[in-house]
């Protein structure tokens, strides 16, 4: 089955086919045509849910503590207001069924969170402010 799929604002038709967890590229949308070989009908996919979109600049003044990989925030060990030392462990992110602990980059205070315990993050989505 034939799928268009909008990566980065281009579009890109994949084909993918049943009993077969591989997706294979074909190329981009705009330059396919109608004589490519179609593959047999297998039952629609569901569509995967869209990425919410980055939150807006944090309240807090100082350098941003982002996150280095997508996943889900298991915990949060800091609040607002509270010292750090540098490589205190500020949060654990799993990503792909491991615990990654997320740690100060440096000493200082806290002066945001903008995650909770249970979001789903991006890749550098500013998870506190550290001054």
């Amino acid at each position: 089955m034939k799928y268009i799929v909008t990566l980065n604002g281009k579009k890109y038709e994949v084909e993918v086919e049943k009993g077969n967890a591989t997706a294979v590229y074909v190329g981009k949308a705009e330059e396919m045509t109608t004589a490519a070989p179609q593959a047999e009908a297998a039952p629609a996919a569901a569509a995967a849910p869209a990425a919410a979109p980055a939150p807006a600049a944090p309240a807090g003044a100082g350098d941003p503590v982002k996150s280095p990989m997508p996943g889900t925030i298991l915990d949060v060990r800091v609040t607002q207001g509270q010292t750090v030392k540098e490589g205190d462990i500020l949060f654990i992110l799993e990503a792909m069924k491991m615990e990654n602990e997320i740690v100060a980059p440096k000493n200082g205070t806290i002066t945001s969170v903008t995650v909770a315990k249970g979001a789903s993050i991006q890749t550098d989505q500013v998870l506190a402010t550290l001054q």
